[in-house]
């Protein structure tokens, strides 16, 4: 089964409903799915065995993502905020793509045998005529996406049709959206939430408006006007939009029923102002990797409101957690020998479900025998199965010999009234292998210097074990982030290690 069925199902059944775009003239169903087939035509017509999309998210973009399955090609949507370098590089990774680029991109890709306009070839699916599609099989390839390698090269993820179809089928309910529902998708084509917003919302009947270039006042904008009632933020995004309403009280979203916020781990101060900020909209918080064709684990509405209220530790923990597993997903934490822990113990999270993909372009699968994908993420779960993300195996600090988390420190960092941001990373130390330090971003700009930050990192000394607490603490601007909100620590230790010039 492709991933083109849950269009099909969707047009034939609220044909008239609006897909894509404003209510008075935007794309029904039934208009997205002639254009899909249109759009595969023309795909099909410009020969090539793969497709690059290289562009902003908008309508386009849900357009080529069925007109691709259609044609039996899978797609790549890649990220054009890369060096042009980098850019061309991964796009010679693909096996003879056609690459679909944004008109104000399009020097940036050089010479190549198949290149069409998003905007001309989106406009020509409108009078293009359908093709007979052929039959996908679970096993053919819908999507390569290149992860962000934050830590080393992209790696081209393999997801096939079946791992795309199993995830929407067991997670989102055909149809379920109101008649009125609108999405708002402002996560980039190229994060793994923004394939799964243009497959989850088509499959559930649920009108998309895109935002191409992320800002808080225009995001509040277009959710106002629009009369949008779902969204998906990564944590940046979400911080921008709370500090923009708190400057801005009359600001009223009364249709907003639901933020969903994924891709990077958010601090509990941080949400829990935005629950506060937010009263009467429902948070998702959505767990996932590209390699698990997105979301894992769903930390849902009522357990947000649940762990905000309640005088129970054990509850009042799980604000921070990412919730449970979907259905069809499995978890098993792993000690370094391998070895299954209880609930309370930190480990490897190891995850297996139709969903989770874990294969590689030439590197192939990574499960093992029994269909287990290690995620490389440290991890736990409590005794109801809440799942307890603590960061990635390489972020780990050891510090004579002891494993430390740097979200824990983090967590306690941002605490301080003084701080809005904090990293915490480990430094080379030839007494205890690693030390502690500790970049943070205050709230008030004017009230950067030595002081606060000797304030701060005595506070954190306060609230921590010695042996995790931060031996040094500096002031930054701004922390670097990838467009999908992941914190780039290796561009902080480099920072921090790189020999003074002079």
């Amino acid at each position: 089964m492709g991933v083109d069925v849950l269009l099909e199902l969707a047009s034939s059944m609220v044909p008239d409903r609006v897909a894509l775009g404003s209510k008075s003239d935007g794309i029904t169903f039934e208009g997205l799915a002639a254009r899909a087939s249109g759009g595969a035509g023309l795909l099909l017509a410009e020969g090539g065995r793969a497709v690059a999309f290289v562009g902003v998210n908008g309508p386009q973009f849900n357009v080529a993502v069925f007109a691709s399955a259609l044609a039996g090609l899978p797609i790549t949507p890649l990220n054009y905020r890369l060096p042009d370098a980098d850019l061309n590089a991964l796009i010679d990774r693909l096996d003879d793509p056609i690459v679909l680029v944004d008109d104000d991109m399009r020097e940036r890709v050089g010479a190549r045998s198949h290149i069409l306009s998003t905007t001309g070839w989106l406009d020509a699916t409108a009078t293009a005529p359908p093709i007979d599609p052929p039959v996908l099989d679970d096993d053919d390839i819908a999507a390569v996406l290149f992860t962000s390698g934050t830590t080393s090269e992209p790696k081209g993820v393999v997801l096939r049709h079946g791992n795309l179809t199993a995830y929407v089928l067991q997670t989102v309910e055909l149809l379920g959206a109101a008649e009125d529902d609108c999405a708002l998708v402002a996560v980039p084509p190229y994060h793994i939430a923004g394939v799964a917003t243009v497959l989850t919302n088509t499959y559930a009947g649920r009108r998309m408006v895109h935002l191409p270039s992320f800002s808080a006042p225009e995001w509040l904008l277009i959710a106002a006007q629009e009369e949008v009632s779902h969204a998906m933020v990564v944590p940046t995004m979400l911080v921008r939009v709370v500090e923009h309403v708190q400057q801005a009280p009359e600001v009223a979203l009364p249709t907003l029923r639901s933020i969903a916020y994924g891709g990077a781990r958010i601090a509990p101060t941080v949400l829990e102002r935005a629950l506060r900020t937010f009263p009467e909209t429902g948070f998702v918080n959505a767990y996932g990797l590209t390699e698990t064709s997105s979301t894992i684990a769903v930390l849902g509405p009522d357990d947000h409101r649940s762990a905000l209220d309640s005088e129970d530790p054990i509850w009042k923990a799980r604000l921070a957690s990412a919730g449970r597993a979907v259905p069809g997903i499995e978890f098993i934490i792993r000690g370094p020998e391998g070895q299954e822990l209880t609930a309370g113990e930190t480990g490897e999270l190891w995850v297996r479900g139709a969903q989770v993909a874990g294969e590689y372009v030439g590197l192939g699968t990574r499960l093992d025998a029994d269909g287990w994908f290690p995620t490389h993420d440290r991890a736990r779960l409590d005794a109801d199965g809440y799942l307890f993300v603590e960061g990635r195996d390489d972020d780990t600090i050891i510090r004579g010999g002891e494993n430390i988390a740097p979200a824990e420190v983090e967590d306690v960092l941002l605490t301080h009234p003084a701080v809005r941001d904090a990293a915490v990373v480990g430094l080379p130390d030839e007494e205890w292998g690693q030390r502690i330090c500790a970049v943070i971003v205050l709230s008030e700009a004017d009230a950067a210097d030595d002081a606060i930050a000797e304030e701060v990192r005595q506070y954190a000394a306060s609230k921590l074990r010695s042996s995790r607490a931060p031996s040094s603490v500096l002031i930054w601007p701004e922390l670097p982030y990838t467009p999908t909100g992941k914190l780039l620590r290796r561009n902080i230790i480099g920072s921090l290690t790189e020999p003074a010039e002079g």
